[in-house]
């Protein structure tokens, strides 16, 4: 493990990944073996996958019947959060990592998304979408950037955390972006 600095402060601890590429660019935040096709809730699998890899993340595959997400960067989400609080906006989960936040949304096909951004004016280009076919790390992972963490955990003893809406995040969320003096955004960082 390294550690790089920038400016004023330290980034996190650059980890490399197990996956087989020396340069990966997701290091400990994607599917290594087998792949994400074979994603279970299996606890019989689970923990022989984890007898054989100890260290392997936890994923949460996105989509289908499965949450989905929208991502933001960590100092961008920390702002997102409050404004959203401000507007008196339910959320569920939220997963962070030192580089970003991911915001837990009901499942969402990527034909509803495109038709929800198409009628946006303006989009924040910092974010991102975890939709069908994607994944996300989930506590207690350590990825490239450094350990995943609960935010916003989900309520404990919930099997099905309540998950708000795509199009009333994305909404918030462009609303915070587009309200501050100036026209700037606090979501473009």
């Amino acid at each position: 493990m390294r550690s790089r600095t920038v400016g004023a402060g330290p980034l996190p601890a650059v980890v490399g990944c197990a996956c087989p590429d020396p340069q990966c660019v997701v290091p400990g935040a994607h599917p290594f073996d087998p792949g994400l096709l074979a994603a279970t809730t299996d606890a019989r699998m689970i923990r022989w996958w984890w007898s054989r890899r100890p260290e392997a993340p936890v994923l949460l595959a996105t989509g289908g019947r499965a949450p989905c997400a929208v991502s933001l960067p960590a100092v961008a989400g920390a702002h997102a959060l409050t404004a959203l609080d401000a507007l008196g906006m339910r959320l569920g989960p939220v997963v962070a990592t030192p580089t970003r936040w991911a915001i837990l949304v009901a499942p969402y096909g990527m034909e509803r998304l495109g038709e929800l951004l198409y009628t946006k004016d303006c989009v924040p280009s910092s974010l991102r979408f975890h939709g069908d076919g994607g994944y996300l790390p989930l506590p207690p992972s350590t990825t490239g950037t450094g350990q995943v963490r609960w935010e916003r955990a989900p309520l404990e003893g919930s099997a099905r955390p309540w998950l708000p809406d795509v199009e009333a995040v994305v909404d918030a969320l462009v609303e915070a972006s587009t309200s501050m003096p100036g026209g700037g955004s606090r979501l473009a960082y």
